[in-house]
């Protein structure tokens, strides 16, 4: 049986574009995306869910909440689905990064470089997307024909993606994940496909 898995990336606030939030605690939806996470409960209200999970972060958990509410279900908190552990580089704006080499190689070299390197150094994409591939299987065992809205966060959601179609992490610029999208993921005994990449909440 096929499980469908719709990852919803967390809605706007208000330091997207000009810091590196990470895993910051204290940042919480705008009052833009609070109005994104209410469209999306909308839209999804129209398919039968068999469980919401999401990211332990503030913004993601402001995301799931209507979700879960208009489906009658309890929210999980999943940390498999947290944003990428960014080490230093969490909280710094991005004007401070563009000077850092690191920071140039990380983008450039996704599938080996890590952020911060050094004495902290963060979570690698591979890592992010060895958790999340793991997690997905996991979700697929336990919900048989099931359809969950999985929130999280964009790395983490490309992570998934570039699994399922088997792109090279390096590939992850190619395509957008913005604030309160949905990208389908299609499971089974076969593996997985992709059904959507991107949808709009409004």
């Amino acid at each position: 049986m096929e499980t469908i898995f719709i990852l919803v990336r967390h809605g706007s606030h208000d330091r997207l574009g000009s810091v590196l939030c990470g895993r910051m605690a204290g940042v919480t939806l705008s009052a833009q995306g609070l109005v994104e996470a209410e469209s999306l409960a909308d839209r999804l209200s129209s398919q039968r869910l068999t469980a919401v999970l999401s990211s332990p972060l503030e913004r993601a958990v402001e995301t799931a909440t209507p979700i879960a509410e208009r489906q009658g279900l309890p929210l999980t908190i999943e940390p498999a689905l947290n944003e990428l552990d960014l080490g230093a580089w969490s909280g710094k704006r991005f004007e401070e990064l563009h000077s850092d080499p690191a920071w140039d190689l990380w983008n450039r070299a996704r599938s080996h470089a890590r952020p911060t390197p050094g004495e902290t150094p963060g979570e690698s994409m591979a890592e992010a997307q060895t958790r999340i591939a793991a997690l997905l299987d996991r979700l697929r065992r336990a919900h048989p024909g099931g359809t969950l809205a999985l929130v999280s966060h964009g790395d983490i959601i490309k992570a998934a993606l570039a699994h399922a179609m088997g792109l090279p992490l390096d590939f992850y610029g190619r395509f957008e994940i913005s604030p309160a999208s949905r990208s389908v993921l299609i499971a089974g005994d076969w593996g997985l496909k992709v059904h959507s990449i991107n949808e709009g909440a409004a």
